[in-house]
């Protein structure tokens, strides 16, 4: 008889950082990225903004593999359907660990930006953690089915939630628009901004820029 069973143990991973935080840093970012994504790489298109002003965190997922068939690109993703669960626990345990190492004693303005499948990892990570933020930014991603309203009921009047996705996604057609923009209505209410830019399924530098100001 075939049996799965289940070990502990202690791992590591890396993660990346652009600037460095000192009393001039005005934001602080938390930012998750897509699948296929290294936080490597994620973090550039954080390049343009003030230096001075900004200091971006940037998780790493934890689960890499090759892309294509020629095996040289490295991609990565958070989650997949096997073993949802235990691994959400994993990825949550290895976030709080570099929230801990980066996180300033004097927190600014702190924005967590989740893009693509990084929207499912963020929203789980502040829900289940009751992360203070400013601005959470849900970039062209799905919130996880699970998650209610009371997971975010410890929010202050003045955090903002932005749902933002470019009209010509190829990965949001009509239904999935509509089915997301009712979870985050019901999920978030009053805190809720939808911001629809032209584009297609890929980071928006200039709303960035414009939330960063």
């Amino acid at each position: 008889m075939a049996l799965e069973k289940k070990v502990i143990y202690t791992t590591s991973n890396t993660y990346s950082t652009l600037n460095t935080y000192t009393d001039k840093t005005k934001n602080v970012w938390f930012v998750f990225h897509g699948m296929g994504y290294l936080s490597k790489f994620f973090i550039k298109y954080f390049l343009h903004l003030n230096p001075i002003e900004n200091f971006i965190i940037a998780p790493q997922a934890q689960s890499k593999y090759y892309q294509g068939s020629d095996f040289k690109h490295v991609g990565a993703t958070w989650l997949t359907k096997e073993n949802t669960l235990e691994e959400t626990k994993n990825v949550l345990n290895y976030i709080d660990e570099v929230y801990k190492a980066e996180k300033p004693e004097q927190m600014p303005h702190f924005i967590v930006l989740g893009f693509s499948q990084g929207v499912s990892i963020a929203t789980r990570w502040i829900a289940s953690r009751k992360i203070e933020c400013n601005h959470i930014v849900l970039h062209s991603g799905g919130i996880p089915k699970e998650l209610k309203p009371e997971d975010f009921s410890f929010f202050k009047d003045s955090v903002k939630v932005t749902f933002l996705y470019g009209n010509k996604d190829q990965y949001i057609n009509k239904a999935r628009k509509k089915e997301e923009l009712l979870k985050g209505k019901h999920l978030f209410g009053n805190h809720l901004n939808i911001h629809v830019f032209e584009g297609i399924h890929e980071v928006n530098t200039d709303f960035l820029t414009k939330i960063s100001n």
